[in-house]
């Protein structure tokens, strides 16, 4: 009985993400992860103030999390988010898309208002 009540609150967990990092995604953190020395302990996926529209996606390695950020598994990568960053990305889906003209991860936001012709910043 305890294992069926287990499972469930499991998946309502992974259902409840507020960020979203695809399968492809992950893999492809982990590709460039295990290039880096030292191996970094996650990946950092944050919002800052900049480009044409007012706001960016950053991604960057971490030695460990910031006292204030929230830090969600996806297999064994953990993901780093302040929590300024975590209202902007509520929702938020990251992949790693390949294509004849580029590669690249790509942020599939539900809270974005407008972006830039570039593509590259977003208003929320």
């Amino acid at each position: 009985m305890a294992t069926t009540t287990v499972e469930p609150v499991q998946e309502t967990t992974q259902k409840k993400l507020p960020l979203v990092l695809t399968p492809t995604a992950v893999a492809k953190v982990r590709e460039i992860m295990a290039t880096q020395d030292p191996l970094p302990a996650g990946l950092r996926i944050g919002v800052v103030g900049g480009g044409c529209s007012g706001f960016q996606y950053s991604m960057a390695f971490e030695n460990q999390p910031g006292m204030m950020d929230k830090v969600f598994g996806f297999d064994d990568l953990k993901v780093f988010v302040d929590a300024t960053s975590l209202m902007y990305l509520q929702g938020c889906t990251v992949d790693y898309v390949e294509t004849i003209e580029a590669a690249g991860f790509k942020f599939e936001n539900p809270n974005v208002k407008s972006t830039c012709g570039c593509g590259s910043s977003f208003q929320a």
